[in-house]
C-alpha cells in the first residue's frame, strides 16, 4: 500500500500563517528586552555583575509566571489569559506578567497544519521563523538606545508587545482555541511527565548557555573598544540559527529520537564554547557566532516536539511554558554568572562557563534518553506517520489529542 506523499503538501493552513507572523511581531520585544535591559544597567552603574544580575531578575520574573500563566491558558483559554497579560503587564513588572505568547503558538500548531504528518516540520518551521526576532531585535533596541536612548528602546519594545500581542489574541484560531475539559487533572500538571522534566532540564542548559553567551559577546565587544558592534554580533547569531533552521525544516523537522537531540546539543555546547578562542576580534566572534547559532533552531524544535509528544493531556500549554520557565531560569543564571566572571576576570571567563553549561546539558540528555525514546505521554493512542528528521529516523507516534485539530479546537 503507497504511502500518501506529504513532501507537497503545504506546511501551514492559509489562517496559519498570519496566526505565526503576529506571534513572531509579538515576540519581537522579548528579544530586545534581554539585551536593552543588559546594556541600559550597565551604562547606569558601570559593572556587568549588575547588569547581569538585572537582566536575570527580569528573566527569573518571567520564569516564576509562564507556568501559571500556561495553566491558567489551559484552563480558561488563550484569548482571556493573552489579553489579561498585556493589562497587567502595563501595571506591573514586564518580567513576571509577559504575556506566554510562545507556548500559546506552541500549542496551536496541530491545529493549524496544512497536513498533520508534518507537524515536526511545523515546529522547524516556527523555531526558524522566531529568529527573525533575534536578528533584528538585538540591533534595534541598541541602535534606539544609541539614537533615543536605552530607556526610549525599552519603552518602545513594551508598547509593540501590547500591540502585537492584542494583534495575535484577535486571530480566529487563538479565539476559537478551547481547553480539553475531559482530559483528567494530573497531580504535578506537566512535570508529572518524566520526560517533561528532562527536557525542562535540558531547556535550563540551554538557557545557562545563551544567558552567558549574550554577556560575554557583549563585554568582549566592549574590551574591544567596539561596544556598538555587540548588536549587529548578537545579530550574526540569529541569523546563524534562521539558517540552520531553514535546513531543519527543509529536512522534515528536527531529530526524532533522543540520540538525534544529543548529537544536536553536542554540537550547540561545542560552537557556542568554542568563542573562548575568537575574543581577539570582532570578526572572529561574527564567525564563530554564525556557526554556533545554527545548532540552535533545530535543537529548539526538536526539545518542542518533544514537549508536545510526551504532555500529559489537557497540560500542553503549562508543558511548554514549563520548558520556556526553565529556558529564561538558565538564562538568568548564565548571565548572572557571565556577568560576575566578566566582571573578575574576561569575556572569555564566561565562554568557559559556556562550554562547562553546555556538556552538562549533553549529560543530562544521555542521562535522560531512555525517558525520552519512550511512549507518548498523553493518552497513548496510536498516532500518524511523520516524514524522517534530521537524525533520519521517524517520529515516535504523536497522540490523537496532538495531530488531530479538532481536539484543540470548537
Amino acid at each position: 500500500m503507497m504511502k500518501a506523499d506529504h513532501s507537497k503538501a503545504p506546511i501551514l493552513s492559509t489562517s496559519g500563517r498570519t496566526l505565526i507572523a503576529s506571534s513572531i511581531v509579538a515576540r519581537l520585544p522579548l528579544a530586545m528586552f534581554s539585551i536593552a535591559l543588559l546594556v541600559h544597567a550597565q551604562q547606569l552603574t558601570g559593572s556587568f555583575a549588575v547588569a547581569g544580575a538585572v537582566s536575570g531578575a527580569y528573566a527569573i520574573a518571567g520564569a516564576v509566571s509562564a507556568p501559571v500563566l500556561g495553566r491558567l491558558v489551559d484552563r480558561i483559554g488563550q484569548t482571556s489569559t493573552l489579553v489579561s497579560g498585556v493589562l497587567v503587564a502595563l501595571a506591573a513588572t514586564a518580567g513576571m506578567a509577559t504575556p506566554p505568547l510562545g507556548a500559546c503558538m506552541r500549542t496551536l500548531l496541530p491545529a493549524i497544519a496544512g497536513d498533520p504528518a508534518r507537524l515536526p516540520a511545523l515546529f522547524a518551521f516556527e523555531s526558524t521563523a522566531l529568529e527573525v526576532t533575534f536578528v533584528l531585535g538585538p540591533p534595534l533596541a541598541l541602535g534606539l538606545g544609541a539614537v533615543w536612548s536605552t530607556g526610549a528602546a525599552l519603552a518602545s519594545a513594551g508598547v509593540l508587545m501590547l500591540v502585537a500581542t492584542l494583534a495575535f489574541a484577535a486571530q480566529p484560531s487563538s479565539r476559537a482555541w478551547r481547553p480539553d475539559q475531559s482530559a483528567p487533572r494530573r497531580r504535578g500538571g506537566s512535570l508529572g511527565s518524566p520526560a517533561i522534566l528532562i527536557l525542562a532540564l535540558i531547556e535550563l542548559g540551554c538557557g545557562a548557555v545563551f544567558g552567558a553567551t549574550e554577556v560575554g559577546i557583549t563585554a568582549a565587544a566592549k574590551a574591544l573598544g567596539s561596544t556598538a558592534a555587540a548588536g549587529p554580533v548578537l545579530g550574526i547569531w540569529g541569523l546563524g540559527s534562521l539558517l540552520g533552521g531553514i535546513v531543519a525544516t527543509r529536512l522534515g523537522g528536527g531529530a526524532r529520537r533522543s540520540g538525534g537531540l544529543i548529537v544536536l546539543l553536542t554540537a550547540l555546547a561545542v560552537a557556542h564554547g568554542a568563542l573562548i578562542l575568537a575574543t581577539g576580534s570582532v570578526l572572529a566572534i561574527g564567525a564563530v557566532i554564525l556557526i554556533a547559532g545554527a545548532t540552535i533552531a533545530p535543537t529548539a524544535a526538536t526539545i518542542y516536539a518533544m514537549v508536545d509528544r510526551f504532555a500529559p493531556a489537557g497540560t500542553v500549554t503549562e508543558a511548554f511554558s514549563w520548558a520556556l520557565t526553565a529556558a529564561y531560569t538558565g538564562e538568568a543564571l548564565g548571565a548572572a554568572a557571565g556577568g560576575g566572571l566578566v566582571q573578575r576576570a574576561c569575556a572569555g571567563a564566561a565562554f568557559a562557563f559556556v562550554g562547562a553549561a553546555g556538556a552538562v546539558t549533553v549529560l543530562v540528555a544521555v542521562l535522560g534518553r531512555g525517558r525520552l525514546d519512550g511512549a507518548p505521554g498523553r493518552d497513548g493512542a496510536p498516532g500518524r506517520d511523520s516524514a524522517p528528521g534530521l537524525d533520519g529516523a521517524r517520529a515516535e507516534p504523536f497522540s490523537s489529542a496532538s495531530a488531530q485539530p479538532c481536539a484543540h479546537t470548537a
